[in-house]
């Protein structure tokens, strides 16, 4: 069956202003010699997979105002992609993260080509410095390949508010995720544990995967302000459930699909809404068994295993089913209530609320 995601030969189209973006960034990196080689194939590899739902909703915002398809809105909408690579490089190095979609993440990739040349000095940190130097190479080629789609001048400086609010907040919204791995969450409430991990989804994910890729797209389009508030609300609710479906598999997800090991966020000790409603759900033997093992590097198969029960056994995912089901509605409902969009963006715009939320990666 064909993807929504695929809608406007999308994906293909977005996977092809990539691979000419790095061509024509490999030129312009040529007469520093092939040491740099290294940054474009970390880069690249990333680059060749992904779902491009951030590109999606950046193209199908700008459809829904009365924008007309274009090769330089497909260029616009492909500066998500690049956005996205920098992100999920610079996570993996906050993490620690050993794998990205499959393949080894950008530092665990360059650190193993250190090894390979017989290199002097640490392995691992001129994977981590290279990893880093990448993931701003993707912000820089983020910022050049909006301002260079070759939409009008005018348009691109309608979006521009939203595009730097984006990039802004998302670098702020990571902190907060590297503030709440390190702060204390004994002695915390079971509601400020929530709240509190609810703020990281918000800044770190909900905004710069949906609602501002969706809103740039509409704002460039030049849709009004009833529209955009519609949208705005759409965008935040599925971006919201998006990602508690991403914390979900982070836990529950198979491997093959989620290109990650089977419980690394219990591994990483990612302090999550359904971390969160776990602990709220457990007894007090249970939280003290949950707290002992979350975070640990060493955990094995049967030390997931008994985790995924505990987290079953406390209620916490049926509260996150149905919240994602409650969001999921909200969403709709948002979008039914923006006015004037254009009816093919509109329609895809309500499918991509069921694949978003989807119970697979």
């Amino acid at each position: 069956m064909t993807s929504v995601l695929d809608t406007a030969d999308l994906r293909r189209r977005v996977q092809a202003v990539l691979d000419d973006e790095l061509a024509a960034q490999a030129t312009v990196l040529a007469e520093l010699g092939p040491d740099v080689d290294d940054l474009l194939a970390a880069v690249g590899e990333l680059l060749r997979g992904g779902k491009r739902l951030r590109a999606a909703f950046l193209y199908w915002g700008a459809r829904a105002a009365g924008l007309p398809d274009s090769p330089a809105l497909v260029r616009l909408a492909s500066a998500m992609e690049l956005f996205q690579a920098a992100a999920l490089i610079h996570d993996d190095v906050m993490d620690d993260s050993d794998t990205r979609r499959g393949m080894p993440a950008a530092h665990r990739a360059l650190a193993a080509r250190h090894a390979e040349r017989g290199w002097s000095g640490d392995g691992e940190r001129f994977g981590l410095a290279g990893a880093v130097l990448a993931g701003n190479l993707c912000l820089t080629w983020t910022d050049e390949a909006y301002a260079t789609c070759g939409l009008p001048t005018d348009a691109l400086a309608r979006g521009r508010g939203v595009f730097d609010r984006m990039r802004t907040q998302l670098m702020a919204g990571q902190f907060l995720d590297v503030v709440e791995s390190m702060r204390p969450w004994e002695g915390v409430g079971d509601t400020e544990r929530v709240e509190r991990a609810g703020r990281v989804i918000r800044y770190k994910s909900a905004k710069y995967s949906v609602e501002h890729p969706l809103l740039i797209g509409a704002t460039v389009g030049g849709l009004d302000a009833a529209g955009l508030d519609a949208l705005s609300r759409y965008g935040l609710d599925l971006g919201r459930a998006f990602q508690l479906r991403d914390d979900l598999l982070g836990v529950f997800g198979d491997p093959g699909e989620t290109g990650k090991p089977a419980g690394d966020d219990l591994r990483e000790g990612k302090r999550t809404v359904l971390l969160a409603h776990a602990l709220a759900g457990s007894d007090a033997a249970g939280r003290a068994r949950v707290e002992s093992l979350l975070g640990r590097a060493d955990l094995d198969g049967r030390q997931v295993d008994e985790l995924r029960g505990r987290i079953t056994d406390s209620g916490a995912v049926g509260v996150l089913e149905d919240e994602i089901a409650r969001l999921a509605a909200s969403a709709r409902a948002a979008l039914a209530d923006a006015p004037h969009l254009e009816a093919e963006a509109a329609g895809v715009l309500a499918d991509l609320v069921t694949t978003a939320t989807a119970r697979s990666a």
